[in-house]
């Protein structure tokens, strides 16, 4: 689950929360348009994984490892870093978030982790997508929400009733 008001991520197992991290959400607000840059809200789930084995700062470009490494706060470069994570939206309220290339990644701006920072992708520090990454396989359900973590988790079904087909983006 990941809380955007918070800005925390927290790795859920049997409905309990066993790990917690901060994040940064989108600076440019909450939603699905493209060319918007804001974080969807709702049910996704991890469609794919990028990035095993790579070294911490390993930086990717188009999903590609450039063999370049940075390290944590390097100044003037944003670049998606560590791992990756591509998300599917599973509701129309986030049905293009594959196209869009929204993504939980690391970051080398760690200093604005915890604040709303990204261009509509969840960003972590190196060490903890790392975390996230290695707890999470291709069909994991992500669940971002517009409240706090303590509220998602109360309210999380155990087995959330989504859709059986996927959304096309419009």
């Amino acid at each position: 689950i990941v809380s955007v008001p918070e800005q925390r991520l927290a790795l859920v197992e049997d409905g309990r929360r066993v790990a917690e991290f901060p994040v940064s959400t989108s600076k440019f607000g909450l939603g699905d348009r493209p060319r918007s840059y804001a974080t969807p809200l709702g049910w996704l789930e991890v469609a794919a994984k990028v990035g095993a084995g790579a070294p911490q700062g390993a930086v990717f470009k188009k999903r590609r490892f450039t063999g370049e490494v940075l390290r944590p706060n390097t100044r003037g470069r944003d670049p998606i870093v560590t791992r990756i994570l591509q998300l599917r939206g599973l509701q129309p309220a986030n049905a293009r978030a594959l196209d869009r290339g929204i993504y939980i990644h690391g970051t080398p701006e760690e200093r604005k982790i915890g604040q709303p920072a990204s261009y509509g992708c969840v960003r972590m520090s190196s060490r903890d997508v790392v975390r996230v990454f290695d707890a999470a396989s291709v069909g994991t359900r992500i669940q971002i929400v517009n409240t706090s973590l303590s509220r998602a988790l109360r309210t999380l079904p155990m087995r959330p009733q989504l859709p059986t087909h996927r959304f096309a983006a419009n």
